[in-house]
């Protein structure tokens, strides 16, 4: 579920994704997307419904479930998916089969009780915020006359609709570390900085990184410099370096190639300084095999790690994108063993920064402007005659 124009959930990869929309009557709802799914069969999701109003939020879920569950492949394991369905199936029988069984369900023992919404909607209170102007002179000072705060706060802050407040994430991605970890004493950290800054209040991404969602401007430099004491200050959020990685075969028993130390070594490789923020946004999922547990295929660029003849052997992927835009990765071509794997990921982010028109064209734009000749070219060191 997403409650922004920006999906930062990966909505239309998942079975059932839902985006908050608001209609032309100002009435809250959602959009209603299914049948999305990465692993073996990448599936995008197809939209069956532009508006849901909310009070059937529940009702429509069940509706959905319950047509899976009559329809659905049951007859194989690896098609027991909704993706499936409404792959064989199509998003018009689909949308009918939804709509029939929502309009004809009984609604009786979904409905939540207006006491219970009451008491949800007063959990998930906002915070009592300090008034204050939307800017704060020693935060604008700290970021002037320290490179390493300002690095932080350009990649690792971003805009609160409360003025004078930021969200910070934490990134857990230290460079050469392993992507995602954290130990005891550094949550204990975290921990002591929610209460302390953070209105108790920690979150965790689908990206593997923490975020603190409201801290006062005023309050972000001790919350940078308790991080930066713990190794927890990386600024690379939204960079080359901030990769989503999932254990692979250092941990997984169903990995085919490992993956993190893949993410390390490209971490190492291009850092949390100039060089990444010149790259700028760029995103690099990994996955350990098949089943696209480090989304790979919604990468920017995407790793899959296979076995082949007893040897780790890396297919690359290009324009992947888990947002709004949502869109699958296309293969390169042949795979790259452990040892070239690095090297080839240079020589894709070497040509975006030379194809790119101006550093405030990310790599997907461009990517997505000139398609997979110029990279495939730079990747394999051949001409394939692509107009860049």
């Amino acid at each position: 579920m997403t409650g922004a124009a920006k999906d930062r959930a990966a909505i239309q990869v998942h079975d059932i994704g839902y985006q908050i929309v608001q209609n032309e009557k100002s009435e809250t709802g959602f959009a209603v997307y299914v049948g999305g799914g990465q692993g073996r069969t990448p599936l995008i999701a197809v939209k069956i419904r532009d508006f849901l109003p909310k009070e059937d939020l529940l009702a429509y879920t069940q509706a959905i479930v319950r047509v899976y569950n009559l329809e659905g492949r049951r007859d194989n394991k690896y098609k027991a998916r909704i993706k499936i369905l409404l792959h064989e199936k199509g998003a018009e029988w689909m949308r009918a089969a939804v709509e029939s069984e929502f309009a004809n369900a009984s609604r009786d023992f979904i409905e939540l009780p207006s006491k219970e919404i009451a008491r949800i909607q007063a959990y998930f209170a906002p915070p009592t915020f300090r008034q204050c102007s939307g800017s704060s002179e020693s935060f604008d000072a700290r970021r002037e006359s320290d490179a390493k705060f300002a690095a932080f706060a350009s990649t690792n802050v971003a805009a609160h609709q409360q003025p004078g407040y930021g969200i910070v994430t934490i990134s857990l991605k230290p460079i050469g570390g392993i992507p995602g970890d954290a130990s005891a004493d550094q949550m204990d950290i975290v921990a002591d900085l929610a209460e302390r800054f953070g209105h108790d209040e920690i979150r965790v991404s689908h990206e593997q990184n923490l975020v603190l969602p409201h801290v006062a401007l005023d309050d972000i430099a001790a919350v940078f410099d308790a991080l930066a004491k713990s190794n927890l200050a990386t600024a690379n959020a939204g960079l080359i370096s901030d990769i989503i990685a999932c254990p692979g075969l250092d941990y997984c028993s169903l990995a085919t190639a490992r993956s993190i130390p893949v993410a390390q070594r490209i971490s190492e490789r291009f850092g949390e300084g100039p060089r990444a923020r010149e790259i700028g946004d760029l995103k690099i999922k990994i996955s350990g095999c098949i089943n696209a547990c480090g989304h790979h295929h919604v990468g920017h660029i995407g790793i899959l790690g296979l076995e082949r003849k007893g040897v780790e052997t890396y297919q690359i992927t290009l324009g992947g994108s888990g947002d709004e835009t949502c869109s699958l990765g296309t293969l390169t071509g042949p795979g790259f063993s452990s040892e070239e794997i690095v090297d080839a990921i240079e020589r894709i982010v070497d040509r975006y920064l030379l194809v790119r028109k101006g550093a405030s064209e990310d790599f997907l734009t461009a990517y997505r402007r000139i398609g997979m000749g110029p990279f495939k070219e730079a990747l394999y060191q051949t001409n394939v005659g692509a107009d860049i």
